[in-house]
């Protein structure tokens, strides 16, 4: 690093800050800011700070106050400006890198540097993850870790002039997760280990080259003050391995281990807690700092890991820390040792002991074996005592490896896991019996769900002297259960989607009802010309809203499944073939219009002209899906279902209408409702959130169904699968023309339980010159024929009290064969109906009704005198004749 004050480079003028004329950009921008104010920056490329441009100027003004480390480059030679978090970040490299070039500043980093100047003066940004450097702090070189990204700075026009740097320092994550995998690493080799003498020697060795120590070693010092040191690693000093008298080290030092808190000294020399005698001989030994951990205390010794460096250093807290985290794995290692000995030793005690039981424990550990969950036992000390076969298959299934008797069983865990566990030993240990639920495994092998149940065992005199668990895994249990909601959801919403259906469709049908009085005499109103000019404007405006009305119903019993459906066997691909330019018109220019459809296609099942107002509404809702423009791809294919394969969709043969657009999609939440009457994403006023609706409802009502596929900002498809027709798709079926007319002869029994629906419906009848009978009921209606009445025609509705409109056709042609009947409704039941006897929607005009008639033939040679059959009141009560 380059100091201040060499040629080419900004030198410092004055301490005195009161003697400056400081740049208001400066102002507030901390020491960094004062240090750039005390400096004379004639010599260096940027000139006199007073000459220094505004897009400078503006970028450090900015820079300096930010609380974030940042460096400005500037100029084609990179000069380093920079803030005060910056500084704190380089250490003792501030201040002599304030105001030199890049590359003179950090020439370790020299390609970095290049790299970085030609991308941002290229006006481009660049990112780096965990770059390594090597940093002076106190004194002390130390290793660091730092993300950076960069982005060009423009000058007064717009030319890239500088770049500048972020950085966020990552040494800390980067420290944890190389000790975290040293830690594993070392407490596996480790477990391999049998004797003390070895486990330490390991661990001694890996910690020393980890920390690049110049001594490790473990050593037990007597109360009477004498070391003993039985292995050593050493790098660059001589090795103490033997025995060593600590009498001039003073007592101060000893009892301080006694005390079992970590010893910790950065200097040797200068540390006043040590003695003269300590300082002399452990300089004597080549020791200029040391980290010593209380690893065992015992009454006349205590065990210790000391790491020891040659020259004074500091130890940051992470290498304290790691210090200490290998002690606390060798100690385990250790301790797992002497209990795998101290087992060894009672074998060779309790051998006969052992013979005598053996048939009994053989019986018991065939019991334990046979269980198929994990079983596993620890005494006081939470080291494993017991376990069976399948709490050995489990766990190296889950974590990789297997325990052993001996095992400090809460320390085979990993670290996050590790804790929970110890504290579930413990309330089994005090005694306490419970049942818990737990995540157990290595996140690499696969986490599984336990439930475990913990049980203390007792001695003669209820001491409890260890414990047992006993795991389950339930992992597959808690994700059929998951599964099961996920079905049960599903069912509740087919309901709530069911019951609005039913709802729906019973306000529609009522509304059908109301309405038809209403189309019906608003539309002889229109035909007799009725009313001044501007009455005419009204009663048309009244008209042409109550048509929108039953344009909107005709939605609800889509949804409802309860539209008048004329199910013929349709040519899709020729039905959206024919309307390509009335979608392609719709959609509007901005719009690319795609259509793909198979050859061979069989016919469907559908009402052609329901299914034409299905796919436009389909186009309209991707239009505006797509307010900026994309592409609208229709598609018309075969597919086959098989059971459960698509949820919503009967398994069996369709022919599906597939209508995609690029837009905006919908969120998972959306899509859930997209169905429900009445909900909308277009906002207030642009959509009565129907469509998608009557879609539905027209696809269910046919027996096929609808699927929505979407993705939030890449689009949706909607699928409309119709079942397969059993008839040819030129198969004619009867539609009644709406050209026609009826020819105003005859009678009319005109049946209905709705007064206003009879009255205006008797009142176009009448209009076209029929001769009108009036029921309220199909039992009145067979009274009326019963005393003489001779109709012509029947014009009744479908679903009424007692007797329906079909059943009474029959029942009125098994007397009067030549008499002709058309069914009203707004429903779509046709349970009972031949698919012969002709049907009119509510609500109807005058036209539609003529038409209906004219289809089936209604006319008659003679118009008889009835005007003694004419109810005289059209209330249900008026059932008198003549």
């Amino acid at each position: 690093m380059v100091p201040i004050g060499v040629i080419g480079y900004p030198v410092m003028v004055t301490d005195d800050q009161t003697s400056l004329n400081v740049p208001p950009f400066l102002n507030g921008g901390g020491d960094c800011a004062d240090l750039i104010a005390r400096m004379d920056w004639s010599a260096s490329p940027l000139g006199p700070v007073q000459s220094w441009p505004v897009s400078l100027t503006m970028s450090l003004a900015m820079l300096l106050r930010s609380p974030v480390p940042l460096l400005l480059l500037w100029g084609e030679d990179g000069v380093m400006i920079y803030n005060d978090a910056y500084a704190a970040l380089v250490g003792d490299g501030h201040p002599a890198l304030l105001g030199t070039k890049v590359s003179d500043g950090w020439p370790e980093h020299r390609d970095l540097n290049d790299k970085l100047m030609a991308l941002g003066l290229g006006g481009r940004t660049s990112h780096f993850s965990d770059l390594p450097l090597t940093i002076q702090r106190e004194g002390q070189e130390t290793r660091a870790w730092v993300n950076l990204d960069s982005s060009p700075v423009t000058d007064e026009h717009g030319q890239p002039a500088g770049v500048l740097c972020i950085l966020a320092e990552t040494t800390e994550r980067m420290l944890a997760e190389r000790r975290a995998a040293f830690l594993l690493n070392l407490a596996d080799k480790l477990r391999a280990l049998e004797t003390p003498a070895e486990i330490m020697a390991l661990a001694a060795q890996r910690l020393g080259e980890e920390l690049s120590a110049s001594r490790v070693f473990y050593a037990e010092i007597t109360t009477r003050g004498w070391m003993t040191v039985e292995r050593d690693y050493t790098r660059g000093v001589s090795s103490i391995v033997g025995r060593h008298s600590l009498e001039s080290f003073g007592p101060d030092l000893l009892a301080a281990y006694r005390d079992g808190a970590p010893v910790v000294v950065t200097n040797v020399g200068a540390d006043e807690r040590l003695s003269e005698g300590a300082r002399s001989g452990l300089q004597a030994r080549q020791v200029g700092a040391f980290v010593d951990v209380v690893l065992f205390q015992e009454e006349q010794w205590v065990g210790l890991l000391a790491v020891q460096s040659a020259a004074p250093r500091i130890w940051s807290p992470e290498e304290e820390a790691l210090i200490q985290n290998v002690g606390e794995r060798a100690r385990a290692a250790v301790e797992r040792s002497r209990a795998e000995l101290a087992l060894r030793e009672m074998k060779d005690t309790l051998e006969q002991q052992v013979v005598e039981r053996t048939a009994e424990l053989r019986r018991y550990h065939e019991i334990v074996e046979a269980i198929t969950s994990p079983i596993c036992a620890f005494d006081t000390d939470y080291r494993i005592i017991a376990f069976n076969k399948a709490h050995n298959e489990d766990f190296r299934r889950i974590y990789g490896f297997e325990t052993r008797i001996g095992d400090v069983f809460c320390d085979l865990f990993l670290p996050d896991q590790r804790v929970a566990m110890r504290a579930l030993m413990t309330r089994a240990l005090t005694g306490e019996h419970f049942t818990v639920t737990e995540a157990l495994g290595s996140p690499d092998l696969g986490v599984s769900t336990w439930e475990i149940s913990y049980t203390p065992l007792c001695d003669a005199t209820g001491r409890v002297i260890a414990a047992f668990h006993h795991a389950t895994d339930i992992s597959e249990r808690l994700s059929a259960a998951a599964d099961l909601e996920t079905a049960q959801e599903a069912l509740r919403q087919s309901q709530k989607v069911e019951a609005m259906g039913n709802l729906t469709g019973g306000v529609a049908h009522d509304f059908n009802n109301l309405l038809t009085p209403i189309i019906g005499s608003l539309d002889m109103l229109m035909r007799k010309g009725s009313g001044t000019a501007r009455e005419k404007r009204l009663i048309d405006g009244a008209l042409q809203s109550a048509e929108r009305a039953k344009t909107l119903v005709q939605r609800l019993l889509a949804f409802a499944r309860r539209q008048p459906l004329q199910a013929t066997a349709v040519d899709l691909g020729q039905l959206v073939d024919g309307m390509t330019d009335l979608v392609g018109s719709t959609v509007g220019p901005t719009i690319a219009l795609e259509v793909d459809i198979a050859t061979g296609l069989p016919p469907a099942k559908a009402d052609a002209n329901q299914l034409e107002m299905a796919l436009l509404n389909l186009s309209v809702n991707a239009r505006d899906a797509m307010p900026t423009g994309g592409t609208l791809s229709i598609a018309v294919k075969p597919r086959s279902v098989t059971s459960q394969q698509m949820p919503g969709v009967p398994a069996g043969d369709y022919v599906c209408l597939c209508v995609r657009d690029t837009g905006m999609g919908m969120d998972e939440a959306t899509r859930q409702r997209a169905i429900e009457p009445f909900f909308s994403t277009k906002g207030v006023g642009k959509g009565t959130g129907l469509g998608l609706s009557m879609v539905h409802g027209l696809a269910a009502q046919l027996g096929g169904g609808l699927t929505i596929d979407s993705t939030l900002g890449q689009g949706t498809e909607i699928t409309l699968w119709l079942p397969l027709s059993d008839v040819a798709a030129t198969a004619k079926i009867f539609l009644a023309p709406n050209t026609a007319k009826a020819q105003g002869v005859g009678t009319v029994l005109l049946v209905d339980d709705e007064d206003l629906v009879r009255m205006s419906t008797a009142d176009m009848l009448t209009d076209l010159g029929y001769g009108v009978v009036e029921a309220s009921s199909g039992a009145q209606a067979l009274e009326l024929v019963q005393a003489g009445l001779r109709p012509h025609l029947l014009v009744t509705d479908h679903l009424m009290a007692g007797m329906s409109g079909a059943q009474l056709a029959r029942e009125l042609q098994g007397k009067l064969p030549e008499l002709r009947s058309l069914i009203v409704s707004g429903y779509a039941e046709v349970e009972g109906l031949d698919v012969e006897v002709a049907r009119l929607t509510k609500p109807f005009r005058s036209e539609e009704l003529s038409a209906s008639l004219a289809a089936i033939g209604a006319r008659a040679p003679v118009l008889p005198d009835i005007s003694g059959m004419r109810l005289a009141d059209r209330s249900p009560d008026a059932t008198e004749v003549g």
